[in-house]
């Protein structure tokens, strides 16, 4: 009878996830353990595959597709491992391998500290799924601690990254802290100066490559003395810089949480929903200001897209004008002319976006020229400026009344609402209670039971959907005190403007409403509004200081 020879592979494993009991689970403990057991039964050992660093909870592992790969070739018959839980813990996959593939190859398995050994006929094996159960049990009872652990530390405040964001490192003393990182934090100052001004984040991308200014992660590696081993481009693109300017870090805010996986066993990344996010504020200290992130907050918002014009000049109204009747954008018009001296001229001018698509049916015209809406607009700073400096107390006092005014009836109108809803929310819920039980006494047929429910439930769910909205609303009604006192700091430096950009535009303008223009005689009135950020239309506030004052 000629002896079967044996040739062994050996597989070692270790990873964050696995208990790791001092030296006894060390890759190179794992291997000579492995080694000395084949050497006493005079096996061969053709090759060890270890896996340094991977999970047990899949298969996906280069050291264990290359240890199937070779017994399926028939390069080694017998597989040995330290115990089970190296092979792997996933329940499912691992008894595919031990119960239908190794089998099916002729392919031998042993666990050397389980005393499994599938070619054994002590019975050994029967307990083998169960320690595999186990094995599963642990690794996801371990996911559950460490997921537990880091949420705790992310409710606190404590950055659990990898990487800081561009601006800022560690800090020494706490590597769960930020410090502001004085030689790239000017750079973010600039991107967010740049989008302040309305610049679209293609454009500052290729801004930023036409200077060679280098990208986060190229700059990373840069700092670190080592080359780039992403295959990418090495540019800026769009998308980075939108990651930059949406990212509340900047303000002091430390927001995580954003994504996770699908379950302990698979490292996908998954978008959480933002209810989901976890954000706590003033964690250090920021590298912006609170205007500058509301300003571009608010062009986010507004959705401003430049469209080129006939001759390449881009409005600083853009995105801003909007027609009074309708409420539709106005879009940019450029006429081009001659002068009688052969010069070019043009004029810039806005019309409703609604009557320039779709005619007289829609809207009016409601044109103005950007000349004359520049000068309105800058004479009405320039105004507010100077009573917010003269007067600034007895301004914000007329403001806040008005806003409170105005408040206090959509307050009264939302909370009407929402104690109306609630009430039929609950009388809902009695009637299907109520119907339930003449439904169980007999007194209602099973039919009707199940339309009436059905229609109630509908209704209800309905009716608690719409709650949350409402609450908020409520809230959102009584946060204005604070907005005029920050509108007045902010427009009371620009009482000496003599030119409009778009970076004073979109800082202190939210929306300017366009009038239909009217003949009076030979004059031509229109009525032009400017909305500002934070406290709406000023004058309304002005007019009855006015007639107070009168």
């Amino acid at each position: 009878m000629i002896e079967k020879t044996y040739n062994v592979g050996i597989y070692c494993r270790l990873s964050n996830d696995d208990e790791r009991d001092g030296e006894s689970v060390s890759i190179e403990n794992q291997k000579l353990l492995l080694q000395r057991h084949v050497r006493e039964r005079g096996w061969n050992e053709v090759d060890t595959y270890v896996d340094d660093g991977y999970s047990g909870t899949n298969f996906q592992r280069p050291g264990v597709q290359r240890l199937i790969a070779d017994a399926k070739a028939g390069r080694i018959n017998v597989i040995l491992v330290k115990d089970l839980s190296r092979f792997g813990r996933n329940y499912i996959e691992f008894g595919q391998y031990t119960d239908y593939l190794f089998p099916s190859i002729g392919c031998r398995f042993i666990a050397l500290n389980n005393g499994i050994d599938t070619m054994s006929n002590d019975g050994s094996t029967d307990v083998m799924c169960f320690l595999n159960l186990f094995n599963e049990f642990y690794s996801r009872d371990t996911s559950k601690k460490v997921k537990a652990v880091k949420k705790a530390c992310a409710e606190n405040g404590k950055y659990m990254g990898t990487y800081p964001p561009i601006g800022y490192k560690r800090d020494p003393l706490d590597k769960h802290h930020f410090i502001i990182d004085e030689d790239t934090a000017p750079l973010v100052r600039r991107i967010f100066a740049m989008r302040a001004s309305g610049m679209a984040f293609r454009k500052i991308a290729t801004t930023l490559n036409a200077e060679g200014v280098l990208p986060p992660g190229e700059l990373y590696y840069q700092r670190q003395g080592r080359s780039d081993p992403r295959h990418v481009n090495h540019l800026w693109n769009e998308s980075t810089v939108k990651v930059i300017i949406r990212n509340e870090v900047y303000i002091g805010n430390m927001v995580q949480g954003k994504c996770g996986t699908v379950s302990y066993k698979s490292k996908k990344l998954v978008t959480k929903p933002k209810d989901q996010w976890i954000r706590v504020e003033g964690t250090h200290e920021p590298i912006i200001t609170r205007e500058i992130w509301d300003t571009v907050v608010s062009i986010d918002q507004k959705k401003v897209r430049k469209s080129e014009t006939s001759d390449g000049i881009k409005s600083i109204f853009t995105g801003l004008v909007y027609c009074a009747d309708c409420g539709f954008k106005m879009r940019n018009q450029v006429e081009r002319f001659t002068y009688k001296d052969g010069s070019p001229g043009r004029y810039s001018s806005f019309m409703c976006g609604s009557y320039s698509r779709s005619g007289k049916r829609a809207c009016t015209i409601h044109t103005i020229y950007e000349n004359v809406l520049t000068q309105i607009v800058l004479e009405d700073i320039r105004e507010k400026a100077r009573y917010a400096a003269h007067d600034r107390e007895r301004l914000l006092a007329q403001i806040i009344r008005m806003k409170d005014k105005e408040q206090h009836s959509r307050a009264a109108s939302y909370e009407q609402e929402l104690k109306v809803t609630a009430a039929r929310v609950a009388e809902l819920e009695k009637l299907m209670q109520n119907l339930y039980e003449d439904k169980c006494t007999g007194v209602v047929p099973s039919t009707v039971f199940q339309t009436l429910m059905q229609k109630y439930e509908t209704e209800r769910a309905q009716k608690a959907a719409a709650l949350p909205e409402l609450e908020q609303k409520v809230r959102a009604q009584l946060e204005n005190r604070h907005d005029a006192d920050q509108w007045a700091e902010i427009i009371r430096r620009y009482t000496e403007i003599t030119e409009l950009d778009e970076t004073i535009l979109f800082e202190l303008v939210d929306r300017i409403e366009v009038g239909e223009a009217q003949k009076c005689g030979k004059i031509r009135v229109q009525d032009v509004k400017v909305f500002y950020r934070y406290v709406g239309c000023v004058d309304d506030a002005l007019s009855q200081e006015r007639r107070a004052a009168v």
